[in-house]
């Protein structure tokens, strides 16, 4: 049965303190509206799927539209049933079923969004809402069953009386409707007279009066239900999240030393026997190879590592790749597009900016290399710096294959060295080296005996 999604995202969320709309803050590496819209994706076509905004509406709207869905605007914000409402002129298909998602529930998971269509699709009911059960539903909306385990009514903690209170199954807002019936129905919804919103709750009894059934979903888990609402709410979401993610990694045949000071974003994948030392950040879109291990402390953001990549404690890594078995760090920096060729080495404070180092090349110790391609097996000493700015423009270094470059050398960029070429140590390359050249750029030595005595006694008179 074909199914529609709309996930009500339009709220700014006034207790999260932030400027920010709410589904825009982030938790597992993601917004929270974008782990809902993942979740979504298990049982709707984008193009089935609708997100209704408000708040920074175009915020939301560009980050989302990558992923084809729909938008819908709730210009005032009048209440969850205004909001579905707000969305039916972008629905193309009224028939089949219809969830309805939350923007703010970062927990909830694909499984769950599959097994609530299913028991809607096999049932005979109008509706099927989610319910858990917490020990303190103090704020919550208590759900009302009859004998029979349908939803005779939802009612608003604040409306409920005090029997009703010690009710501790809750609504969650969730809800799967046989499509025809919600649109034909909806328009029935009233305004509350103490807010003025249309809530959407009031559709249990809405199709009750008209003599359907509305069943009840049960999750065990209430934490999957977790609505966000505070920065405290969401530091658990994450927490939760990324507990998650390394577990899942865990299970694929990843080490992960002391997991809880681990974080790994959403969409990072981790290849089999790769060990992952403690406090260890994997970000963005990284994707790291088999049988490698990234070292305490490291932080890796959208890059590629392939197989048996060694990665020392404290290196950083951006946007950039390193072939199989190259060896980073410690205290290395990669960024901007930086790549390293297989079997290369990047030693101890070393950083690369938009270079290419080839296959086997070397920089051990203390160096800048900046807007530079480096060839094969080419040794880069101590203390090297490619100077790739003239105050004004970038320019680019060219070292060929097999080329030595001597510690505390100095290469002003444009310049090209050829293959094989030797670069005295302390040299500044202004000129291009033809390969299999020794390039001395340095003045010759001078020694002057007795200097320093003589200026200690002119200083002392």
């Amino acid at each position: 049965m074909r199914t529609s999604v709309v996930v009500l995202a339009a709220g700014l969320g006034t207790r999260m303190r932030s400027k920010r709309a709410k589904v825009l803050h982030r938790a597992g590496g993601l917004a929270l509206v974008e782990h809902v819209i993942d979740a979504a994706s298990a049982i709707a076509a984008t193009t089935d799927t609708v997100c209704v905004t408000g708040h920074q509406a175009e915020d939301v709207e560009k980050l989302l539209a990558p992923r084809g869905i729909r938008f819908a605007r709730q210009e005032k914000q009048l209440g969850t049933g205004h909001a579905l409402a707000s969305a039916g002129s972008r629905i193309e298909y009224k028939d089949g079923l219809l969830m309805v998602l939350y923007g703010d529930t970062p927990l909830l998971t694909a499984s769950t969004l599959l097994r609530l269509r299913d028991v809607q699709a096999q049932s005979q009911a109008a509706a099927t809402l989610i319910t858990t059960t917490i020990d303190d539903p103090t704020g919550y909306g208590r759900v009302v069953l009859d004998s029979s385990s349908a939803v005779t009514e939802i009612v608003e903690h604040k409306d409920a009386t005090p029997a009703k209170r010690e009710i501790k199954v809750i609504n969650s807002g969730i809800y799967c409707f046989k499509a025809d019936l919600l649109w034909k129905y909806l328009p029935e919804v009233k305004p509350n007279n103490a807010s003025g919103e249309f809530y959407l709750t009031d559709m249990a009894v809405i199709l009750r009066n008209h003599g359907h059934r509305v069943e009840a979903m049960h999750v065990e888990d209430p934490r999957e239900l977790l609505g966000i609402n505070t920065k405290i709410e969401l530091a658990e979401a994450d927490r939760l999240l990324r507990q998650r993610k390394n577990e899942a990694l865990m299970l694929s045949g990843v080490t992960i030393e002391r997991p809880e000071t681990v974080t790994i974003d959403a969409y990072v994948n981790v290849g089999g026997d790769t060990t992952i030392e403690p406090f260890v950040r994997l970000l963005g879109s990284t994707q790291v190879g088999e049988d490698c291990r990234v070292g305490a402390g490291a932080i890796i953001e959208s890059s590629r590592l392939a197989d048996r990549v060694q990665v020392a404690p404290y290196t950083l890594i951006a946007d950039s790749v390193v072939e199989h078995e190259a060896q980073i760090g410690p205290f290395s920096r990669l960024r901007m597009q930086a790549y390293v060729g297989a079997d290369a080495r990047i030693g101890n404070f070393v950083e690369l900016k938009k270079t290419k180092l080839g296959a086997g090349a070397k920089s051990q110790h203390l160096a800048y290399l900046g807007d530079s391609q480096i060839g094969a097996r080419s040794n880069i000493g101590a203390g090297t710096i490619t100077c790739n700015y003239d105050g004004a423009k970038k320019h680019e270094t060219k070292i060929g294959e097999g080329t030595f470059i001597g510690s505390n050398s100095t290469l002003v960029a444009p310049v090209e060295i050829g293959d094989d070429a030797y670069i005295g140590a302390g040299s500044v390359i202004t000129d291009a080296v033809p390969g299999d050249t020794l390039a001395l750029g340095r003045e010759r030595q001078i020694n002057k005996p007795g200097w320093v005595s003589a200026r200690r006694k002119k200083l002392s008179s």
